[in-house]
């Protein structure tokens, strides 16, 4: 995994949790690390079990030269498609950040463009920079962290587990009970 895209910029990662759920919000986060970073172990949060990814917050956010997370909740995932949630977080990630980035490394093939800072899309970014493998932990871990908060208000959706992802026991809960207003309307649930 490489530390940076340049040697002279400062660079954030970019990256979001949540894109695939049914149930509740979008979560990005945005990292600065400094020059000399390093953090062993940290990777895509997809590769790293909940117990990892959990040590590894409190590194992510010791090491940083500054980082942030921001959410978009369902209903505006609702009025602008998950895409452009995915997009608008991560914007409110970059504007929280409390140094200016020069250059946002990006997880994934598209976004859009920041006002006045250049941007690099990354296909599997989460895999190959430290920043955005530290802003995937981030938002997922804030995102997990929400969903079993909220789990209590409907046990019966089992939020705790899947997190909001359209799993068999989460669609069938669906089916029975309709659904709650962490739900997003626009989902299409393809039943098995």
């Amino acid at each position: 995994m490489k530390a940076f895209l340049t040697t002279d910029k400062v660079e954030a990662g970019c990256d979001e949790a949540g894109r695939g759920c049914i149930a509740g919000p979008v979560v990005a986060a945005a990292v600065i690390f400094p020059k000399d970073c390093v953090i062993p172990h940290l990777n895509d949060s997809k590769q790293l079990s909940s117990k990892k990814r959990q040590m590894l917050v409190p590194l992510i956010k010791e090491m940083a030269i500054s980082y942030a997370i921001a959410f978009v909740d369902q209903l505006r995932i609702d009025e602008i498609n998950i895409l452009n949630a995915s997009f608008e977080a991560m914007h409110k990630a970059v504007y929280e950040l409390q140094e200016n980035p020069e250059l946002l490394l990006i997880d994934g093939n598209r976004f859009n463009p920041y006002p006045e800072i250049e941007h690099e899309c990354i296909i599997k970014g989460d895999a190959k920079f430290l920043s955005i493998a530290a802003a995937s932990v981030l938002a997922k871990e804030a995102r997990d962290d929400f969903m079993r908060k909220i789990h209590d208000e409907h046990p019966e959706y089992d939020w705790k587990k899947n997190m909001g992802y359209p799993t068999k026991m989460h669609k069938k809960a669906v089916i029975e009970h309709g659904i709650t207003h962490y739900h997003r309307k626009s989902f299409k649930l393809k039943i098995e």
